[in-house]
C-alpha cells in the first residue's frame, strides 16, 4: 500500500519503499507540521545518499547534524533530531540487524509491538500508539490486540497521521487536533 502523507510524491515514495524512512518520519513528527516531518527521510536520503541504519549510525555526528540542518532542515530542531536519528539508527542496527520491519513482523501481539516502539528514542506512549495505528491502518500490520493498545487511534475518523491518506484527510486531522486543543484549553480555563 502506498503512503500519502507529505503532499510530495517523491517523499511519499521514500516512505512507501523504506520501513526505516516511515519510522524516522514518525520520530520527527513532534512540534513540527506532520507533512514536513515525514518529508525529513527524503531529505536525508537526497543529502546522505542512503537511509541504511548502519551507515547513518556510523556517520560523523557533526557532519550528519550539518547535513540535517541544511535548509530546508529536516526539523525545526535539526541538531537534536539528527542526534536522535543516529541513535534510532543505532538501535535498529543493534536490535534488528538494520531491518526495521522486524520491529513489527516479529512482534507477538499488539502489546509487544507497542512495547517495542516505546523502547525507541523519541517515542513516548502516545507517539508509539499512533505509529502502531499507522502500521495497522496503512500497512495492514495488525498483531492480535493492536486495536486495544492504541485506544481511540484505532477508530475510524481523522485523529492522527495514521488516518492521513491525502490532502483532504490531512486537513481533517489538523481540524481534529485544533478542536482537541481548544477543548483542553477551555476545560483548563473553566
Amino acid at each position: 500500500m502506498a503512503i500519502h502523507i507529505t503532499g510530495d510524491d517523491a517523499a511519499d515514495q521514500v516512505l512507501t519503499d523504506d520501513p526505516f524512512a516511515l519510522l524516522v518520519g514518525m520520530m520527527l513528527d513532534q512540534q513540527y507540521p506532520m507533512e514536513h516531518a515525514f518529508r525529513g527521510p527524503a531529505k536525508v536520503l537526497d543529502r546522505f545518499g542512503t537511509l541504511e541504519p548502519a551507515r547513518i549510525a556510523a556517520a560523523d555526528p557533526e557532519e550528519f547534524a550539518a547535513l540535517c540542518s541544511t535548509p530546508p532542515a529536516i526539523h525545526r530542531f535539526p541538531g537534536s533530531m539528527a542526534a536522535r536519528l543516529q541513535e534510532l539508527a543505532r538501535l535498529v542496527e543493534e536490535e534488528y540487524d538494520g531491518r526495521t520491519e522486524r520491529l513489527w513482523t516479529e512482534a507477538t501481539s499488539g502489546k509487544d509491538l507497542l512495547r517495542r516502539v516505546m523502547a525507541l528514542p523519541g517515542f513516548g506512549k502516545q507517539k508509539a500508539q499512533i505509529f502502531v495505528a499507522l502500521l495497522a491502518k496503512q500497512l495492514d500490520v495488525r498483531p492480535e490486540g493492536w486495536d486495544a493498545v492504541v485506544g481511540d487511534y484505532s477508530l475510524e475518523g481523522h485523529r492522527s497521521v495514521a488516518d492521513v491518506v491525502d490532502p483532504a484527510s490531512l486537513q481533517k486531522v489538523r481540524d481534529f487536533k485544533k478542536q482537541k486543543k481548544a477543548a483542553a484549553k477551555a476545560q483548563a480555563a473553566g
